[in-house]
């Protein structure tokens, strides 16, 4: 029998092995992608540049042409990332088309095709203009907008821009999503067209969360300029006559996301329309072995380095490491919250951070969880500064482990002594006895805020509330009153959302002490008369409240929290028994650990 030795002994079709490990690159310039060595097969995200709106009563541009492909592809692979395209403006009326964006793989071209620009309604009109997402209509002539799809690709790249109906707005560019909205007689120009989302593929990109290829918004004149389309479209912009220039300006498609830019209205110098965004590539490296193999073929690939080694899933997380403890003496500072570091859904991480990119393709196995405790209580009637805690560690040991920073300890004092705040996951308050003031501690970027300060001097005075995971403690007074603690974040990781990383507030001698962020922030302690202060809730990884020099008044941080979410297809155990699993109201496991232990995904 005929035998083929490039498909290990089986008559047909040459299989393709990938090892890629499901690693993903973006490419928001033109340039090249390295590829690993095992990686055979790639799924590719192709965005190209969105249209510039017109001007005069335009159409919004329409978003970049956004094809999602599987090729085979090895090596070093070209990447061309299309600009967007020019606004209208007096010169030119109507929005500029964008530019194509592409990459090469095994030798052939895959391109997805520019948007199509706004029209305009000076002079008198014109058609709507073609692309991978069709422009939008002015108020004038021809009733429908450009047509989208302009490479003729199945599944079609994009959509057309909005129907003009008779009346005084121009109509929405069309977006990879949906068709560019209609204009709304004299009232509101058309919307522009929804985006496409590609997180299911990629997990979370860019400013606008994987969605990409929005259109942008129409105009109108005497109504509102129609909305930006989801995925990085521009607004509309609108006019009142008598005047010629716009009250409210367009708004540009946003850089590397191929969006369509917003209409202008005005028909007078210098009114224009905004340009469209620039487009990106996106690159998914995969673990592929379909068709049929023998066990040569097997072999040959497992030694080459491309037969997929494991099943893999993309995880996303919220790690908060322990609280800081606070301080103790007269007028102690709050200790800061635990660091915080969330990829959910968009959700902020800590200190004004953005939402961080979730784990992508991590295999079945079994890996080590650290929870971090909260500080200890400082010594019974000491002056010092309060512990830090400790940090958070999620995938211990592997290169894409997560960590948080222990919460730092608020700043003690006495009149002839001064302990500062310690700077950590969120910084410590800054105690208010002695020479002041007293800075609160740093926090960690993208994890919290630094503590507020305590005044000085004098015992009477308040000490500064530990920093939060949303916000900067607050700063102590003469008043006298002690600074509250910063407040925490609010996640949804597990179904519902549970605010967690709020900071200790401020201790003091006589006034009002310092109430705890909201999130598991403990309240400062009075000396007189007494009000007894109270540690950082338990797994909010909350700071403890300032103390003062009484040993029955608690300081500690509270320990911090692990909680690790995976698609439905996943299988969650955990160990030690405290921890817990779950499944999220779309069908998503949930793990989530409360104190050190071990998580095993199948």
């Amino acid at each position: 029998m005929p035998r083929s030795r490039s498909n290990g002994g089986i008559i047909g079709k040459t299989n393709k092995t990938s090892f890629g490990k499901c690693t993903v690159t973006s490419k928001t310039s033109t340039g090249c992608v390295s590829l690993q060595s095992g990686t055979r097969v790639i799924k590719t995200a192709i965005i190209a540049g969105g249209a510039g709106g017109g001007r005069c009563v335009a159409g919004g541009g329409g978003g970049g042409g956004l094809r999602n492909i599987e090729i085979n592809a090895t090596g070093t692979v070209p990447v061309v990332v299309g600009g967007g395209g020019a606004a209208g403006n007096p010169s030119a009326n109507k929005g500029a088309s964008g530019v194509n964006s592409s990459i090469v793989g095994c030798g052939t071209t895959y391109s997805s095709s520019g948007g199509g620009g706004g029209s305009s309604g000076t002079p008198g009109g014109a058609p709507g203009v073609p692309g991978g997402s069709g422009g939008g209509i002015t108020y004038l002539g021809p009733t429908s907008g450009g047509t989208g799809n302009a490479g003729g690709y199945s599944p079609p790249e994009g959509n057309p821009g909005g129907t003009r109906t008779p009346g005084t707005s121009g109509t929405g560019g069309g977006g990879a999503g949906g068709t560019g909205g209609s204009n709304c007689g004299t009232g509101t120009g058309g919307a522009g067209g929804n985006g496409l989302d590609i997180s299911p593929d990629y997990g979370n990109i860019g400013p606008t969360c994987s969605v990409f290829a929005g259109g942008g918004g129409g105009a109108s004149i005497g109504g509102s300029g129609g909305t930006a389309g989801p995925g990085g479209g521009g607004r509309g912009a609108n006019h009142t006559p008598p005047s010629g220039t716009d009250n409210i300006t367009s708004t540009a498609g946003t850089t590397n996301t191929g969006g369509g830019g917003g209409a202008g209205s005005g028909c007078a110098a210098p009114s224009t329309g905004s340009a469209g965004g620039s487009g990106i590539v996106i690159v998914k490296e995969l673990n592929k072995a379909s068709g049929v193999w023998s066990m040569q073929s097997q072999f040959s690939a497992q030694s080459q380095g491309t037969w997929p080694k494991y099943v893999a899933y993309n995880m996303e997380y919220l790690v908060i490491a322990g609280g800081g403890g606070g301080g103790g003496g007269g007028g102690s500072g709050g200790g800061g919250a635990g660091g915080y570091r969330n990829s959910f859904n968009c959700e902020s991480s800590g200190g004004g951070g953005s939402s961080e990119t979730p784990l992508s393709a991590v295999q079945c196995g079994s890996y080590t969880i650290t929870v971090g405790g909260g500080a200890a209580n400082t010594t019974p009637c000491a002056y010092t500064e309060g512990n830090s805690g400790n940090n958070s560690i999620a995938f211990v040991g592997e290169p894409f482990s997560i960590t948080s920073t222990g919460g730092g300890g608020g700043g003690g004092s006495s009149p002839s002594t001064n302990n500062p705040a310690t700077p950590g996951g969120s910084g410590g308050g800054g105690p208010a006895w002695g020479s002041g003031p007293h800075a609160g501690a740093s926090g960690t970027s993208n994890q919290g805020y630094a503590g507020g300060t305590g005044p000085g001097p004098g015992g009477s005075n308040g000490g500064g509330g530990g920093g939060g995971a949303g916000a900067v403690g607050g700063d102590g007074s003469g008043t006298p009153a002690a600074g509250n603690g910063g407040a925490g974040l609010a996640s949804s990781i597990t179904g519902s959302p549970v605010t967690r990383g709020g900071g200790g507030g401020g201790g003091i001698n006589n006034g009002t002490p310092g109430s705890g962020g909201a999130g598991g922030g403990g309240n400062g302690f009075r000396q007189s008369p007494v009000v007894n202060g109270s540690a950082g809730t338990a797994n909010t990884g909350g700071g403890g409240g300032g103390s003062n020099n009484v040993p029955t008044s608690p300081n500690a941080g509270g320990s911090g929290i692990v909680i690790i979410r995976a698609p439905s297809a996943a299988t969650l155990a955990v160990s030690p028994g405290c921890n817990s699993t779950s499944t999220a109201p779309c069908g998503a496991k949930v793990a989530t650990f409360i104190a050190s232990g071990t998580l095993t995904v199948t």
